[in-house]
């Protein structure tokens, strides 16, 4: 005979599900007063309430359900107080830990075996994951559509009864599995699954099921092609309420996640880890609401308040992980005085007038040296806005202390090029500077080392070469990185070991986003405009067929005494790639088509020296034509190179394809990009026409992260940043900015976050740091 309980259990849910299909009494055949006669009779309060319930208005029905509700679930009071616990399945209770948020583990709740090794199977190991494992679509099932209003091609999801099912072998390795499915109003639809087997022991009749998937119609006859099934048990989480559909495996079922799911997040105490003044400030709601909210919203604005709290905390804890992984956020550096007379002295020096970007970005930079505080500030800016100007004014600046600086390059080539540029700014103001590459003579090396050891040496320019053993520094106080994405994290610790200011300098746009994140442990600095009068670079977009046309036109330009480059990805043929042009065979093919020219080669496998010697040939205009693979991308200088033709663009990124036109267009000369793709599809033109039609770096890079994501720029894989579950960086740029302050705030506080009122923001970030392959930052 049944309990008391179950009596209670099996009148409860259907009015539960009553009331979340929006009181219309269709929940049970015959209505719910017939439900009341069955099952009513051990609660006389209860059909009290209910009485005449399909006579009553539909707000009144409400009222009334959640009265009859209250009833059934209020305890006695010969009851014993509950216990905490969660009911995870029919087959046990759970008692849940109060410190949960340790990452409990789901083998130290009483789970049963198979829901632990389902949960296991999903990387869900700890209460929290299972909180965490957000759904990745949510979709609307407050309002079922009318099936006979579905149109062709719909998306559609369906609730009913299976009434009968088939399985037929049109011809041999086809398997069809069809199944009827009728709706609550009797309305029938044919569901059918192409070469599914494993779904048939799923297909019982007589089962409640939830199928999604594009109609088709034949006439009035409406077919299903499921994408997706689940049994609804009669559980009212999977209808009547915007429904959450998570990633799961063959085997595990929607219903049993949103159960699970539903039961931890109803029974667990979650505690926020953020202060009501915090969430008020920032217009967030609370841990427990937004958890509930993405797995189980009330309604839409629930949903959307809900997704911006757990993104907000996404970004809250990458900028806290990024910030205590410098170690800037508490570090004392090199106090200057940094004077805005020094300033005006050092523009005035100049040949040129700072533009009102590059003054903003060296007032910032002379803010942070006046700090006591390490400064460590990025400053990007597109080709040709003018960074070395605005890098040598910090370091005159630091000069006029009686610092030294250095400036760190990745290629000798560009670190000759920044030695010529320093030179000719500071030379003039009495700041002595040297060059430090590998390429030196023993002896000259040696001199060098001796002088900067010293302090003869104001300001050095190096590569690599600066970080070694042997290079020891007077009094380093500012250290300038340039294109810093290509040093490993070690080789730009060695040059800071001294503590000195650091400026990161690229020339390579990034979004402000990702800048955000990828340089969380940076200030951000943007010299957003380029000096007057230079001319914009006319770019075109050439189908291969068009190659002699290109080609045609760099003659004309190289006749007129200029000099171009052509730009492929590869060092010789590849098998794989057998269309894409290698930069030997490209050389050989032009010097036949183009007999007049004199043409030259360079590529990533020769030496440094060879490097060096065959740019100094091309500077000093001894042949036309140089062949290169992208190791001119950054920072060659060649004034009088007006003509660029990049080979099989389709094959590089916008950014990438951005930063090799830049090689041209440094004179005062008209300049052109001609790029040949050799795929035609609409999407790589429509790529490409971004790189045609705009010469704006950033907004380039903004499209480049749209198109590619975030994990393919500039090797973020490898950078500790986490694949963002809500985030979206390439429209999140407040958020993360907002995100970023709060966590500077919050270390000013508590530098380590060993105070007691930071213990839950620290368990937090413990257990977000374990997820992804950084090492632990407390």
């Amino acid at each position: 005979m049944a309990t008391l309980q179950e009596l209670q259990d099996k009148l409860r849910k259907p009015l539960e599900r009553e009331l979340l299909m929006g009181c219309q009494n269709k929940v049970v055949a015959g209505g719910l007063e017939k439900l009341l006669d069955n099952l009513g009779k051990p609660f006389p309060k209860v059909r009290e309430v209910l009485r005449h319930y399909e006579t009553l208005p539909v707000e009144e029905r409400e009222t009334k359900l959640r009265q009859a509700l209250q009833l059934l679930t209020a305890p006695s009071k010969s009851d014993p107080p509950p216990k905490p616990t969660m009911k995870v399945s029919k087959e046990v209770e759970v008692v849940v830990p109060k410190n949960w948020q340790e990452d409990t583990s789901v083998e130290h709740i009483a789970l049963p075996t198979q829901a632990v090794k389902k949960l296991h199977a999903l990387g869900l190991r700890s209460l929290r994951d299972i909180l965490h494992n957000y759904p990745r679509k949510h979709e609307d099932r407050r309002a079922l559509p009318n099936l006979y209003d579905i149109e062709d091609g719909q998306k559609v999801t369906v609730e009913g009864v299976i009434m009968s099912k088939n399985r037929r072998a049109p011809k041999p390795g086809m398997l069809i599995l069809e199944a009827v499915v009728q709706n609550a109003y009797g309305h029938k639809v044919k569901c059918t699954w192409f070469q599914q087997p494993w779904i048939e022991r799923s297909l019982k009749v007589g089962a409640h099921v939830i199928v999604t998937g594009r109609a088709k119609k034949f006439g009035r006859q409406l077919q299903v092609n499921v994408e997706y099934m689940e049994e609804d048990s009669e559980s009212s989480l999977s209808t009547g309420r915007i429904v959450g559909v998570y990633d799961l495996k063959e085997g595990i079922s929607q219903a049993f996640m949103r159960k699970t799911v539903h039961d931890v997040v109803t029974h667990t105490p979650i505690h926020d880890y953020l202060g009501s003044k915090t969430l008020q400030e920032h217009g967030l709601i609370n841990l427990p609401d937004a958890l509930n909210g993405i797995h189980f919203p009330r309604d839409e604005v629930h949903l959307t308040k809900a997704t911006d709290r757990l993104r907000f905390d996404e970004y809250l804890f990458l900028e806290l992980r990024m910030l205590l992984q410098g170690g800037q956020n508490s570090l004392l550096g090199k106090r200057f005085t940094a004077k805005r007379e020094d300033i005006d002295v050092f523009e005035g020096s100049l040949p040129f007038q700072f533009t009102g970007a590059q003054r903003r970005v060296v007032h910032e930079l002379a803010s942070d040296m006046r700090n006591e505080k390490q400064m460590a500030r990025l400053v990007q800016g597109d080709v040709g806005s003018g960074k070395t100007a605005v890098a040598a004014c910090a370091l005159y600046l630091a000069t006029r202390d009686q610092y030294q600086g250095a400036l760190m390059a990745p290629t000798e080539i560009l670190a000759k090029q920044h030695y010529a540029n320093l030179t000719k700014y500071l030379f003039p103001l009495g700041v002595r500077s040297c060059l430090l590459i590998g390429a030196m003579g023993a002896k000259e090396k040696r001199e060098n080392l001796q002088r900067i050891a010293t302090g003869e040496v104001d300001v050095v320019v190096g590569t690599q070469a600066l970080i070694q053993e042997a290079v020891q520094f007077n009094n380093l106080g500012l250290a300038v990185i340039d294109e810093e994405h290509r040093f490993g994290v070690a080789q730009r610790r060695a040059l800071l070991k001294d503590r000195p200011d650091v400026i990161v300098m690229s020339a390579t746009p990034i979004p402000r986003s990702l800048a955000l994140t990828l340089y969380g442990d940076l200030e951000l600095s943007i010299i957003d405009e380029l000096p007057p009068g230079r001319t914009p670079i006319a770019t075109k977009l050439l189908h291969d067929s068009s190659r002699l046309q290109a080609y045609s036109f760099v003659m004309q330009q190289i006749r007129e005494g200029r000099q171009a480059y052509a730009v492929t990805s590869l060092i010789e043929e590849s098998e794989t790639l057998t269309e894409l042009l290698a930069a030997t065979q490209l050389a050989d093919n032009l010097k036949e088509i183009l007999p007049e020219a004199r043409i030259d080669l360079l590529h990533g496998k020769m030496s440094a020296q060879e490097k060096e010697e065959i740019m100094d040939r091309f500077r000093r205009h001894e042949f036309d034509l140089l062949v290169s693979t992208t190791v001119i991308e950054v920072g060659v200088d060649v004034p009088n190179s007006t003509v660029m033709v990049i080979e099989n663009a389709e094959r590089f990124g916008l950014a990438q394809l951005h930063q090799l036109r830049g090689r041209v267009g440094r004179g005062s000369n008209k300049s052109y990009c001609i790029l040949i793709a050799g795929d035609t599809s609409q999407k790589t033109r429509k790529r490409l026409k971004v790189i045609e039609d705009s010469t704006d770096g950033f907004k380039i890079a903004e499209a480049d992260l749209k198109i590619r994501g975030p994990g393919e720029l500039r090797g973020t894989r490898q950078s500790g940043i986490p694949d963002l579950q809500l985030g979206d960086l390439t429209s999140d740029a407040d958020i993360i900015e907002q995100a970023r302050n709060l966590a500077k705030r919050i270390l000013e506080f508590d530098p380590t976050l060993e105070k007691p009122q930071s213990n839950r923001l620290k368990q937090e970030l413990r257990a977000r740091s374990s997820h992804v392959a950084v090492r632990e930052v407390i």
